[in-house]
């Protein structure tokens, strides 16, 4: 199935089913479809509350998530539509705080799929229309949207006027979608990425994004002068450093001091100030200081360099062992992943990757700190062979203890019996990290 869209509820799998049967069963980038499907609908996302959009590569989820965080703390609600989900179908949908009830979400599905005869609608369309639909019939304070692929022409560019687009960070990834060059349209690869991230630009809206190479930051800047978005660039409106254990952010309103975000990695202080950059920069939301500092301790984002709790998966190994998890799969995730471990011990590496992605270019930026390898396959979806990145590791990185294994339990197993594990990550796909989730009996609330 699309995304792995199975529920344990039965009348929402049974329209998850029709809708596998109904969809194109691929990606299909343009806004025709989603555009005629709301049309249909009676144009929800025209109704929404006040609206944050967020792009990249890497850190928009996490972005979404310190939004959000900040908007709760002041005591309002906020819809949130996010993807892939981990376990649960329903994490794509947060209707004013909590994620979606299953039977509102079968409804939805059902009303969404009647209307959807004959367009050919992708299941990302379908799904979003659902969440429009959510949202514009929910009382909330506001709307976080995260872009589902590139950015320009994803389903979620539909809407009008948000209070503030954010880009978070820029790099290589669903290189089939994105890299092809259109007349008209950038050739150089980052260039090209940056141009389909900057398509979420609005006329009137602020655009808020991070450092780039010059002609990546070019590129946005050709974007938002042709679309009359209001671009602030970090770095020139705005700005944020993480040093002496602070998260140290100005802008032409003033400065703030933060703790740094609770959220393992040093490239959170990143995601957490471009947050703030899009709050401060819309006027829909008041959003004092005090729910910033706790959107800072609040923030919480499963798969991202999060350590495992205590649950089946853990007990397989020795109490002083800690498991990381990280759904990351690119090469920029890999920087982020180096730089997380930079500090600490070598690490046990357990590792599935899609069949479509840079297997290397994942693993390079950290392979001095991994002491030995587990290779495991994706359940549900098209990976790369274990037997192979094996053999890749060994023979272009030098991981010289790399072996394939079944699944993720016999990997542990393996780990466990060569003696005291220490730290331990599992990494490569938010696919895999849901699988891990599930069995370890931590389901996203």
């Amino acid at each position: 199935m699309p995304d792995h869209a199975i529920s344990t509820d039965s009348a929402v799998q049974a329209q998850l089913d029709r809708l596998t049967m109904l969809s194109p069963g691929r990606d299909v980038l343009g806004l025709e479809r989603i555009a005629a499907l709301l049309d249909r609908l009676g144009n929800p996302h025209h109704h929404l509350p006040p609206v944050f959009h967020v792009a990249g590569t890497n850190g928009k989820g996490s972005t979404c998530a310190f939004l959000r965080s900040a908007i709760e703390a002041t005591g309002m609600t906020t819809h949130v539509y996010s993807s892939p989900h981990l376990v649960r179908f329903n994490e794509r949908i947060r209707v004013a705080g909590r994620l979606i009830e299953d039977g509102i979400l079968a409804s939805l599905l059902t009303e969404v799929l009647d209307h959807a005869e004959g367009l050919q609608a992708s299941f990302f369309e379908v799904t979003t229309a659902v969440a429009f639909l959510a949202f514009a019939r929910t009382p909330a304070d506001a709307c976080i949207v995260e872009v589902g692929l590139g950015g320009r022409l994803d389903a979620t560019n539909v809407l009008v006027k948000p209070v503030a687009c954010g880009i978070a960070s820029l790099g290589i990834d669903h290189e089939a979608f994105l890299l092809a060059p259109e007349v008209g349209t950038p050739n150089a690869p980052l260039d090209r990425i940056a141009f389909e991230k900057a398509g979420i630009a609005k006329a009137g809206s602020p655009l808020l994004t991070q450092k780039y190479t010059a002609s990546m930051s070019d590129t946005i800047l050709e974007t938002a002068a042709r679309t009359g978005a209001k671009l602030m660039a970090r770095g020139t409106l705005w700005d944020a450093a993480a040093y002496e254990g602070r998260l140290h952010y100005r802008d032409e309103n003033g400065k703030l001091t933060l703790h740094l975000p609770r959220m393992s990695g040093s490239h959170q202080a990143d995601n957490a100030a471009l947050a703030i950059a899009m709050l401060r920069h819309q006027t829909a939301l008041n959003i004092p200081e005090a729910a910033l500092s706790a959107a800072m301790e609040w923030t919480r984002w499963p798969a991202r360099m999060q350590l495992l709790a205590a649950g089946p998966v853990t007990a397989q190994l020795p109490e002083n062992s800690n498991i990381w998890l990280d759904g990351g799969h690119n090469p920029d995730a890999g920087d982020a992943i180096a730089k997380t471990l930079e500090s600490g011990p070598q690490v046990h590496v357990i590792l599935g990757m899609l069949k479509n992605k840079d297997a290397m270019g994942f693993i390079k930026p950290f392979a001095a700190k991994i002491v030995s390898l587990h290779a495991v396959p994706v359940p549900g979806h098209e990976h790369h062979d274990p037997e192979d990145l094996c053999r890749l590791v060994q023979d272009e990185l030098g991981i010289v203890n790399a072996s394939p294994v079944n699944n993720v339990s016999t990997a542990l197993a393996r780990i466990a019996a060569e003696g005291q594990p220490g730290d331990l990550l599992i990494c490569g796909s938010l696919y895999l990290a849901g699988e891990v989730l599930r069995a370890n009996n931590q389901i996203p609330d």
